[in-house]
């Protein structure tokens, strides 16, 4: 009796997100910025702070903000109060502002004695690695949310580029104006974004009367 031709059985791999949190990384809540503001202070990280505050503020993804130059913010002298760049996701342009702590906190930073002749923001530590990595990026946020007691499982780098559209989106619920900021090309992709759904929706039009 012919033997069948099976296809032969291979060892099941455990799957990459076995055991991980995954889907959309929370945003930060004002309180857990401005407590980690004050922990990088104290701790005099000068860096941490500029890069902390610009992440916010710029709203960048992680590729985006790593590979921010200086002169990309800053010029004449001064940094600038906004800025753009391209994004290396959709090539397209999109600006942000620089709030006045953010800019005194990258002042400072380029300040420092490393930063002498760098041409990238965030210089890397090793002659051979220009700037730092998303990978390096990725480290400092989970360090600094652990600092103030959150699990880092449910924060990430994400979670920088969502903390004040966020809160852009709880006070105005406009959401042209997030897609703008965001650099997002469909409003369908800000929607999905920022988990907006019914009773989003809802509360919207309940605090307006007519």
């Amino acid at each position: 009796m012919p033997t069948a031709n099976l296809p032969a059985i291979r060892t099941c791999r455990p799957a990459w997100n076995k055991g991980r949190i995954v889907g959309q990384k929370r945003p930060l809540l004002p309180k857990h910025v401005w407590a980690i503001r004050v922990r990088l202070e104290i701790a005099n990280r000068v860096r941490d702070l500029a890069l902390f505050n610009l992440a916010i503020d710029s709203k960048l993804r992680g590729c985006d903000l790593v590979k921010l130059k200086v002169a990309d913010v800053y010029a004449a002298g001064q940094v600038k109060e906004r800025a753009s760049i391209t994004q290396s996701k959709t090539r397209l342009p999109v600006r942000f502002e620089i709030t006045d702590g953010t800019r005194k906190s990258v002042a400072a930073w380029l300040e420092d004695p490393g930063m002498t002749g760098s041409e990238y923001l965030w210089p890397g530590r090793f002659h051979e690695r220009l700037r730092i990595s998303t990978r390096q990026y990725a480290r400092l946020v989970r360090d600094w949310v652990v600092s103030i007691g959150l699990e880092p499982s449910t924060y990430g780098t994400h979670s920088m580029r969502r903390t004040k559209v966020a809160q852009i989106y709880r006070k105005t619920g406009n959401l042209r104006a997030v897609q703008l900021l965001l650099g997002h090309t469909k409003m369908d992709s800000t929607v999905r974004y920022l988990g907006v759904e019914l009773e989003d929706a809802l509360a919207i039009s309940e605090a307006v009367e007519i």
